[in-house]
C-alpha cells in the first residue's frame, strides 16, 4: 500500500521551488529564530542605511506624522506588519502614546520569538501601551485582524518590506489589505528610493558577510527541519542590481555539480556548477512608480515623509 507524505508549507514550498526551472526558494521562510537575529545584525550595520533613514525620519518627524494619521483622542490600532524588533515603531508608540492614552500596538511577524520578545520589551519601555501580538503570516491574519473591532486602524508596512514584491505581487498584495481595511483605516508604507547604485550593492552584498550568511541560514533551516543534506560551503552569495528597473536580486550559486538529499519531500534536487537559486528581490522605487502603485490598488496619496538624503521614503495611504 503506497504511503501520502503529508508536507507542511515549507516542505511545500520548498519541493515546488527547487523542482522550478529556474530554481528559486520563498523568502518569507528567512526569518526564523536564527534568522530573525541575523537580520537584526543587518539592520545595524551602517552599509544597511535603510534602518537610519527611517529612524531618522520617525525621529525628527514624529509630530507631522501623527498630525498626518489624525489620531486625536479616540481609541487607534497600529498595526504592524512584519513588525520584528519593533526598532523603528517605538519611536512612534512612545511619541503617540504621550497624546493619545487609548492607542493599541498589533505587532504581527511570521517569527513567534520576535513577537514574544518585543512584547516583553514594551512592557518595559512602553508599560502603559496596550499590546497585542499576533504570530503567523500576515497574509493570512489580514481578514483576522479587520474583524478585531471596528477600531480605526493604522496598518505600517515599513522598512523595505514592499519591495520584496515585484509589481505585480506587490499591487495583489496591497489590494488584499484594501479588502481587510475599514474606511477610515490609514496605510503606512515605506519605500527604498532608487540611488548611486554602489550604495544599494553595498547594503545587500556587505563586507561582514551577514546578508550571505542570512540567506545561507535557509539552506541549514531545510537541513534541520526537512531533513536535508545540504553542504553551505558548495554554495556561494551572489547580489545583482539593475539600476533601469531599480531591482536588486539575491541568488545562492552552486559552486559545483552535486546533488542534494531532502527527507521530508523524499526527493534528490541536482545542481549544475554555477547553477543559481534565487532568493530574494528588494525593489527601488521612484515617485512615478510608487503613484502608480498606489492607484493601481486603489489607494490614495495623502502625505510623504522624506529622510534628509532623500534615500528613503514613508507614504501615508488612505483608501481611494
Amino acid at each position: 500500500m503506497e504511503t501520502t507524505i503529508q508536507l507542511t508549507d515549507l516542505a511545500t514550498d520548498v519541493l515546488n521551488g527547487l523542482r522550478s526551472k529556474p530554481k528559486y526558494l520563498n523568502s518569507k521562510y528567512f526569518y526564523d529564530a536564527r534568522g530573525s537575529l541575523i537580520f537584526q545584525k543587518i539592520m545595524h550595520m551602517p552599509e544597511y542605511y535603510l534602518t537610519d533613514c527611517e529612524l531618522e525620519i520617525f525621529e525628527t518627524q514624529k509630530q507631522s506624522i501623527y498630525d498626518a494619521f489624525k489620531l486625536d483622542h479616540l481609541p487607534f490600532d497600529i498595526v504592524e506588519l512584519g513588525a520584528g524588533d519593533g526598532l523603528k515603531t517605538k519611536i512612534l508608540l512612545a511619541h503617540f502614546l504621550g497624546q493619545n492614552p487609548q492607542i493599541r500596538y498589533i505587532p504581527v511577524d511570521i517569527s513567534e520569538k520576535a513577537v514574544l520578545t518585543l512584547e516583553k520589551e514594551l512592557k518595559q519601555e512602553i508599560p502603559h501601551l496596550k499590546v497585542i501580538g499576533k504570530i503567523g503570516d500576515y497574509f493570512g491574519l489580514m481578514e483576522e485582524l479587520s474583524r478585531i473591532d471596528k477600531t480605526p486602524k493604522v496598518l505600517l508596512f515599513l522598512g523595505s518590506n514592499i519591495g520584496n514584491f515585484n509589481h505585480e505581487q506587490a499591487i495583489n498584495f496591497l489590494t488584499q489589505v484594501k479588502t481587510a481595511m475599514n474606511p477610515d483605516d490609514k496605510l503606512f508604507i515605506g519605500f527604498d528610493l532608487k540611488k548611486d547604485p554602489e550604495i544599494i550593492l553595498e547594503a545587500y552584498n556587505d563586507p561582514h558577510g551577514y546578508t550571505a550568511s542570512f540567506n545561507l541560514n535557509l539552506l541549514r533551516r531545510i537541513n534541520e527541519e526537512l531533513g536535508g543534506d545540504f553542504e553551505l560551503m558548495k554554495f556561494k552569495h551572489h547580489e545583482v542590481y539593475n539600476p533601469q528597473t531599480g531591482t536588486a536580486k539575491s541568488y545562492l550559486v552552486s559552486l559545483a555539480k552535486q546533488s542534494v538529499y531532502i527527507g521530508a519531500i523524499d526527493k534528490t534536487i541536482t545542481f549544475d556548477p554555477w547553477e543559481p537559486i534565487f532568493m530574494e528581490m528588494s525593489q527601488k522605487y521612484d515617485i512615478s512608480l510608487i503613484q502608480n502603485l498606489a492607484q493601481n490598488s486603489g489607494f490614495v496619496i495623502r502625505q510623504n515623509f522624506y529622510d534628509s538624503r532623500r534615500y528613503f521614503m514613508n507614504s501615508l495611504w488612505e483608501l481611494a
